[in-house]
């Protein structure tokens, strides 16, 4: 298959038993029937660990002014290519 961005040939990967068909040129990404439900579940199913918590002095500086960063989760690892 092509991509139909600029007509690369597709890659196809396996990502935690879904097929990703994607495009290294353009790094578009494609799904087929159904795979993007799979990655939902599984998705849903995946919990993180929650951070440590630090015990530190309140001030201005003790973190809760600063924006907090997600982590990446399930879609970061199945996207990673």
């Amino acid at each position: 298959m092509q991509c139909p961005i600029d007509g690369t040939p597709l890659v196809i990967s396996d990502r935690s038993g879904v097929e990703i068909d994607f495009c290294p040129t353009c790094r578009g990404v494609w799904l087929d029937r159904g795979e993007l439900d799979k990655i939902i579940e599984r998705s849903a199913a995946y919990t993180a660990p929650p951070p440590p918590q630090q015990h530190a002095p309140r001030g201005y500086d003790d973190g809760r002014y600063r924006k907090k960063k997600r982590g990446g989760g399930f879609l970061e690892d199945l996207f990673d290519f």
